[in-house]
């Protein structure tokens, strides 16, 4: 029997259908319109399903208004994330490039390196921003966190503020400013002993940021450091809670006043667990990053205002 009669009446799924047609291209029965197929009412073969959608891919209806969809822009790239980026081993395929190929894409690279950047001001917002990337990733912060760091430092290049100043104690003021702003319990320690520069360049940074732009930035409070002070020491949940109830009457006594809240946070651990002797001086001020001294006088404090 020869192959070709084997299945003489189907056809290649491949082959476009003429769309015109209403019979069963392999028993000639009657095609209906199920949703978004159309099928065979005797055999039940589907001829068509849903197809792929092949025209511009509009984001809005409106006609004055159309615009393709594309990959979201980000505040976090100096070109709010509109470059490209040219390969380096290998093709789209995923095969190896020869000699020819690698020295012509280095080329390319270098020339497209060479045009990203149409002024001086381009090329520092792109230094300005990896070292934001960078500060956000060591810290562990959030991409919010990271984009309204990158937003401020573009703000604040376009107010000439970088004049005579670095860009590396810009960026990282401009971090820890995007951290004040959100209440994270992040101090200028912290953000300076990942940074690049001097905890001073930073501190003038924020200085003039906070002058020239108004930040909203709140005071921090002692209670906002308890959480992760208690996370880093690996405190029980009831004695975090205790520490809490002693940070938030301080606060309320207003002894909290112009004292380094996570030095103060510090204090209210150790006193509440005092009785059970869980925390030590030592233990508590290097996890919040002061001495041993500051403990003790906040320790008085407490006993003499709150307790």
């Amino acid at each position: 029997m020869p192959v070709s009669n084997s299945y003489p009446r189907t056809f290649d799924e491949d082959v476009p259908l003429d769309q015109h047609t209403n019979s069963c291209p392999e028993c000639d029965g009657r095609l209906t319109m199920d949703s978004a197929e159309r099928a065979c009412e005797d055999c039940g073969l589907v001829v068509t399903e849903q197809r792929l959608d092949r025209g511009p891919d509009w984001r809005s209806f409106d006609e004055d208004t159309r615009r393709r969809a594309g990959a979201p822009l980000t505040a976090a790239r100096h070109d709010r994330g509109l470059s490209t980026t040219i390969g380096y081993g290998s093709d789209g395929n995923g095969n190896g490039l020869t000699n020819r190929k690698r020295r012509q894409l280095h080329r390319l690279r270098r020339e497209h390196s060479r045009g990203r950047y149409e002024s001086k001001a381009d090329r520092n917002l792109m230094y300005g921003f990896t070292e934001i990337r960078r500060i956000t990733g060591a810290l562990g912060l959030g991409d919010s966190i990271r984009d309204q760091a990158c937003s401020l430092f573009r703000t604040a290049q376009s107010e000439g503020l970088l004049h005579g100043r670095s860009i590396e104690g810009m960026a990282a003021a401009c971090v820890y400013a995007s951290a004040r702003c959100n209440g994270l319990p992040r101090t200028l320690d912290e953000i300076a002993s990942v940074a690049r520069v001097e905890q001073e360049r930073v501190q003038n940074s924020y200085k003039s940021l906070n002058v020239e732009l108004g930040l909203p930035a709140q005071p921090m409070t002692p209670s906002e450091f308890v959480p992760r002070l208690a996370s880093e020491l690996g405190v029980p949940d009831g004695l975090q809670q205790r520490a809490l109830e002693l940070a938030r009457e301080a606060e309320r006594a207003g002894v909290t006043n112009g004292v380094q809240p996570s030095g103060f946070a510090a204090t209210c651990l150790y006193r509440a667990g005092l009785r059970s002797k869980w925390l030590t001086q030592r233990e508590v001020a290097e996890a919040a990053g002061t001495s041993t001294a500051t403990v003790r006088n906040h320790r008085d404090t407490l006993v003499e205002f709150v307790l």
